[in-house]
């Protein structure tokens, strides 16, 4: 694939995703000053935390146990936030060398980004990706928090728009074309049903922790890929394919 192509696929990919979670936040925006906070204080701390899953989590607490609930949220948002460390790892050789653009780049290391990085089948277009989709969401999102902590009366229940499930649909279209073999469907199908048995057992934080652990299992050794020694033999037959058996040597012709 031309970097000209890979660009315009990470562009798009971006786009499509960046604005599906961008929307999402107006919903933080609300659920926030119904918690108690401030204007002021939702907005930033969506600008210095900018970790979806952390800041609900945060809230969440805070709703149903105050100020004197801050120890449990600040427990909650860690543990979410432990998962972009797995991020930055796989990341690294993305962003490459240079502590400013790394420093950025830790920033903007969120779920959205590296999934659309990572998706991208040249390290053009995953940078681009990566790039592009962390600085979208966090322009749009943020500038979506303003707008739901202003509007927040006005939304009334902002659940009943369906902003999640649209956040959803924009990760399922990113993982659906990668399910091509066995071993990144058991994967996938495996984390999703112990973070849905785990949602209403553990703290918040915790499912997402565990079913990144069932992934890590599953996925690290490669229990389901392919048998060592099949692709030398599809890579040969491909070749025949195309250019037809090699032809005899000479002492063969004459046999």
């Amino acid at each position: 694939m031309s970097d000209v192509a890979s660009r315009r696929d990470a562009r798009r990919a971006s786009l499509a995703v960046g604005l599906a979670v961008s929307a999402y936040g107006v919903s933080f925006g609300a659920l926030a000053v119904t918690a108690g906070l401030d204007v002021w204080q939702t907005c930033v701390l969506s600008l210095v935390m900018f970790s979806g899953g952390s800041q609900f989590a945060v809230i969440g607490v805070l709703a149903s146990g105050g100020t004197a609930a801050a120890p449990a949220a600040i427990a909650g948002a860690t543990l979410l936030g432990l998962r972009n460390t797995l991020y930055a790892v796989r990341v690294s050789p993305i962003v490459g060398p240079g502590w400013v653009k790394r420093l950025a780049a830790g920033h903007l290391t969120i779920d959205e980004s590296t999934a659309v990085a990572t998706a991208q089948p040249t390290l053009e277009g995953q940078r681009w990706g990566f790039w592009m989709t962390g600085l979208v969401i966090y322009v749009g999102w943020n500038l979506m928090t303003l707008a739901g902590a202003l509007l927040g009366d006005l939304l009334g229940d902002v659940s009943r728009f369906g902003l999640d499930a649209a956040a959803a649909a924009a990760f399922l279209g990113l993982v659906w074309p990668r399910l091509t073999a066995l071993q990144p469907v058991v994967v996938a199908v495996a984390a999703a049903v112990v973070a849905a048995v785990a949602i209403p057992v553990l703290p918040p934080g915790l499912p997402v922790l565990v079913a990144a652990l069932v992934a890590l299992v599953v996925g690290l050794p490669d229990l389901f890929g392919r048998r060592p020694g099949t692709e030398p033999l599809r890579a040969h037959d491909a070749a025949l394919d195309e250019h037809g058996p090699p032809a005899p040597d000479a002492g063969e012709a004459h046999r």
